[in-house]
């Protein structure tokens, strides 16, 4: 359904449907917060049981009302909701926010209510946000649609959630520290007006700058991720996934009923798609303040500016993670610095000016600091002190801060003495926060941001690989088998274009002598059977056979050992193949994600792959800027890259295996799962061979 969002946001005309005269009740909330806060459109209420509300008449249906609804916001029981739903659909209404609760998140009854309202808002062309919702607020217009008490400051955040608790929560929070919001919305379970939908708003609306986002989430992660890459080299987004963890996936499922899907899939769609992901609200809330109010800097060169060493070191070390280093001072800076602070005070970054620091050498220090051409960001730190008034202090960050346009970020710690100070530092549009360890959050995000804002536009496509008919024939001749061990898959990988050890599936000992002269010793013999996927804990791979008797003994060890493990297995033979040279190992893979599909893997391979967990994800179709910035955000890359002065490796052929991969994923749906493990990578302009393979259909 690809109609509107603006009658959600800009309806000339509301109805509260089973709106209440009982100040104990949701529903009378919402429509006191209609009235509240400068909405100019016109209100009306319905319920059957009343004749008036808060003043206003009361209908007793929605066909009642004689003038045109634009929006219907339903707070009823669940059995009254889709008979509800068709009289707007009736009357005319252009779209419906359903606040109850009851639906897909309890289980499949609910669902099933859930998916009636989808088809009768479909069949009259509506729209509907929720249900399980508490409502939106566009802080414009003054329309609140929700039972939320208070309304935050007017600015240009746009915040999306699934959880209305946590939009009640924020509210809550913000309410009387001046980040600003341009809206508010809550989405509920997402039945039909999804994240996605309203980050396409919101990325059109002229008085959102950042979009920020709690998802718990994502139907389909396809449209999400291209929807999001073209936003954020516009405008960004700031998202907090729920679900991390296993047992925070059972609880985002039994709240919304939304599937979690694999945390790292979330983080490669956030990542590919240029979204900045944060761990906590806080750093939500911080990093969207601080995009709101702050250009994106020229560079990632920071100066501290305190009158406490260790607070200094806690934002230095946050500072590295984000990729932001320590500006080098000139000499020139240091020596005026010297003309103003205490002769005691370290000039060098981090500019310390001691304890007793007053507020003309905060303004000096600043201004100093931001004049050199080697730094690109400001942190301002100060501790309270008996004799220094915080309030003086802001006052001297702001002076400073109209000399620049280089971002800064003041951190005054502590509370109780420092929230005047603060309200003056955020109505001039500096963030303030409580500890230095939040800075460098801020600042990453504004790094981020300045990278999406020259990055090119990437086209995926899902276009079909010529290579496609070939696998297909392939998976055709084994139209049962689900569980492919190495001896299969390296033809589909041989029909894909990746290159492979040489190799033979062999029946027999004398054949496997006869492969082993052609490939010539040493050679690797393996166990090939459908039953026995993980050939190394069977012990049914042999390596470095030097010549035809450790070869047959090495065969019959194998076939026994693998009986042995498992007296029923169908033994398909012995794979013969030749020994690889001396490179890196490293392994590629895709397993299906539940929301965003075929999910590739990059990492550190052979034995270790688990060990270390070295690894990047991205979702396909991948684009080669992609896979190369997939291998560039692992330690494996610095190993491959002359680690130490040491050898480089053909990175390139590594990207080729990666698309290819990428593209068989996208090709061949009922591929589940597939990994090469090892891909052995050699020196630079010699590529890379597959070592072992495996795949699951599904």
């Amino acid at each position: 359904m690809g109609q509107s969002l603006t009658p959600f946001f800009e309806p000339a005309s509301v109805a509260v449907i089973g709106a209440s005269k009982n100040p104990n009740k949701l529903s009378n909330g919402i429509v006191k917060n209609l009235l509240a806060y400068g909405y100019t459109g016109t209100v009306v209420t319905v319920n059957p049981k009343e004749k008036e509300i808060l003043g206003m008449k009361c209908y007793a249906n929605i066909l009642d009302v004689k003038e045109p609804v634009d929006l219907a916001v339903i707070i009823l029981p669940v059995k009254y909701i889709a008979g509800v739903i068709t009289n707007c659909g009736e009357k005319g209404v252009k779209a419906v926010t359903v606040i109850s609760g009851g639906f897909k998140e309890v289980g499949e009854d609910g669902a099933a209510l859930e998916k009636e309202l989808i088809t009768i808002c479909k069949k009259y062309h509506m729209r509907m946000i929720g249900p399980n919702c508490v409502g939106t607020m566009n802080l414009k217009t003054g329309l609140n649609t929700t039972f939320i008490r208070g309304i935050p400051t007017v600015g240009g955040i746009g915040f999306i959630s699934q959880s209305g608790a946590v939009c009640g929560g924020i509210v809550d929070h913000v309410i009387h520290l001046g980040i600003g919001f341009s809206h508010f919305l809550s989405l509920g379970n997402e039945a039909d007006v999804s994240e996605t939908d309203m980050i396409e708003y919101l990325a059109d609306d002229k008085d959102t700058a950042v979009i920020s986002a709690y998802i718990e989430g994502v139907v389909d992660g396809g449209r999400f991720i291209r929807v999001a890459r073209n936003v954020t080299r516009i405008k960004p987004i700031v998202v907090l996934k729920a679900g991390r963890s296993a047992e925070g996936a059972k609880a985002v499922s039994s709240h919304t009923g939304s599937l979690a899907g694999s945390h790292a899939a979330y983080t490669a769609a956030f990542t590919q798609s240029g979204m900045i992901e944060v761990r906590t609200i806080q750093d939500m809330l911080n990093c969207s303040m601080a995009l709101d109010w702050l250009k994106p800097p020229g560079g990632n060169r920071a100066v501290i500016v305190t009158n406490s060493g260790g607070p200094a070191a806690l934002a230095s070390d946050v500072f590295s993670e984000n990729n932001i280093t320590l500006a080098e001072l000139s000499t020139t800076t240091q020596t005026m610095l010297k003309e103003k602070l205490n002769p005691s005070a370290q000039v060098a970054n981090p500019v310390d000016m001691l304890g007793g620091a007053a507020e003309d050498e905060y303004a000096h220090a600043l201004t100093q600091a931001l004049k050199d051409e080697g730094v690109d960001i400001a942190l301002a730190v100060l501790v309270p002190q008996s004799l220094v008034d915080p309030v003086k202090i802001a006052e001297a960050i702001i002076d400073a801060s109209k000399h620049t346009n280089k971002p800064i970020i003041a951190c005054l710690m502590g509370y109780a003495s420092i929230q005047e100070a603060r309200d003056l530092l955020h109505v001039n549009k500096i963030p303030m926060i409580d500890y230095p360890s939040q800075a460098g959050v801020m600042f990453g995000a504004l790094l981020k941001h300045e990278k999406n804002l020259h990055r090119s536009a990437r086209v995926t496509g899902k276009k079909e690989s010529s290579k496609k008919e070939n696998v297909l024939s392939i998976l055709n001749k084994y139209p049962d088998l689900k569980l492919w061990g190495e001896h299969r898959t390296r033809d589909v990988l041989s029909a894909c274009g990746i290159p492979l050890i040489a190799g033979q599936l062999v029946n027999n000992v004398e054949d496997a002598l006869i492969n082993a002269d052609a490939f010539g010793y040493p050679v690797v013999i393996k166990g090939a059977s459908k039953d026995v996927l993980h050939k190394s804990d069977a012990q049914a791979v042999v390596v470095n056979i030097k010549n035809d008797n450790e070869l047959k003994e090495a065969y019959q060890r194998i076939i026994n050992n693998m009986v042995r493990l498992n007296p029923s297995a169908v033994i398909d033979g012995v794979l013969v193949e030749k020994m690889a040279a001396e490179g890196k190992e490293i392994i590629i893979g895709m397993k299906r994600d539940t929301s965003f599909g075929p999910l590739i893997m990059f990492g550190m391979g052979g034995v270790f792959v688990e060990l270390f967990e070295d690894v990047a994800f991205r979702v396909a179709p991948l684009t080669s800027e992609d896979a190369a910035e997939m291998i560039k955000s692992t330690k494996a890359y610095q190993l491959l890259n002359g680690w130490r002065g040491g050898e480089t490796y053909h990175i390139s052929a590594i990207q080729d295996v990666i698309i290819k991969i990428s593209q068989l994923a996208v090709d061949i749906p009922q591929i589940s799962e597939i990994e090469i493990n090892p891909l052995r990578v050699f020196q630079d302009g010699r590529g890379a061979l597959a070592l072992d393979c495996r795949m699951i259909l599904n």
